[in-house]
């Protein structure tokens, strides 16, 4: 999680709004694509069970599908959803200027 924050200080070269912005992308980016690779493991995995169960144990397992990839699915994206907050939260950098409207040049006079 540390290097998004790297690469993204990389892409924006300081400018603060460009690496929160950087900071989002690259983290939904990141989780996208585990959530992709992840879910087509899944998928692989209970047509996998599916086909043994079907084939060899005469169990099957057609019926109940939608519910078990519906339950499977939905862990999934609430892990990564998680990761992703977690992520965001770490990463993002918040100036102290966006907190005060006037510096402290303007505060003294």
């Amino acid at each position: 999680m540390k290097r998004i924050g790297i690469t993204a200080s990389k892409i924006s070269k300081g400018n603060v709004l460009l690496y929160n912005l950087y900071v989002v992308l690259i983290s939904c980016l990141f989780s996208l694509f585990i959530f992709i690779a992840a879910g087509a493991t899944i998928a692989l995995a209970l047509m996998l069970i599916g086909y043994i169960g079907t084939e060899i144990m005469g169990v099957e397992f057609k019926k109940d599908w939608s519910l078990v990839m519906m339950v499977c699915m939905t862990a999934l994206t609430i892990v990564i959803a998680l990761f992703n907050i977690f992520a965001i939260l770490i990463n993002v950098r918040v100036s102290r200027a966006s907190f005060h409207p006037f510096s402290e040049q303007e505060r003294k006079k």
